[in-house]
């Protein structure tokens, strides 16, 4: 199963190129307060680009915790359990819980992301461009929640991943 293992490299890789937004995010959270407070200036375009960073960063944040296991984990009982069951479990909720969620997410969303990114819709208060971002990002961590809940499922239960 090439595929699988492609398709987990290309998460792996979106996970650890995404992890660096959370340093810009730092500096923008800081620099609204001068930006504000001293220059007077640039506050609200600081506060637009950070909502654009912190909506991308979480967005791959969620199917980061889950292929490391700190999302949702019911660990206290589940380590009572044999490996074998903790493997299906891991998959059914995949396949019961998550798939279906993360699908009903990515439909349901049609109605307002598309619509957004077809007018490349802009913050509201400030007119600057990229609120589309935002709610693109909804899709994002859709679509990766999605290819981890397939990876989970087919998975064979000896394939560990980092």
């Amino acid at each position: 199963m090439r595929w699988l293992a492609r398709l987990d490299r290309l998460i792996a890789g979106v996970i650890a190129a995404a992890q660096w937004l959370a340093l810009p995010l730092i500096v923008l959270l800081f620099l609204q307060w001068p930006a504000r407070d001293v220059l007077h200036a640039y506050s609200r375009e600081t506060n637009d680009l950070g909502q654009i960073v912190f909506a991308l960063f979480v967005a791959v944040s969620v199917t980061a915790a889950t292929r490391r296991g700190t999302h949702l984990a019911a660990d206290t009982l589940a380590q009572r359990y044999s490996p074998a069951t903790r493997n299906l479990l891991r998959r059914l909720g995949a396949l019961i819980g998550v798939l279906p969620w993360a699908l009903f997410v990515l439909f349901s969303g049609k109605a307002f992301v598309v619509p957004s990114l077809l007018e490349q819709e802009a913050f509201p208060e400030t007119y600057d461009p990229g609120y589309f971002v935002i709610k693109l990002a909804l899709w994002i961590m859709a679509a990766l929640v999605i290819l981890q809940a397939l990876i989970d499922i087919v998975r064979a239960p000896s394939v560990e991943r980092s």
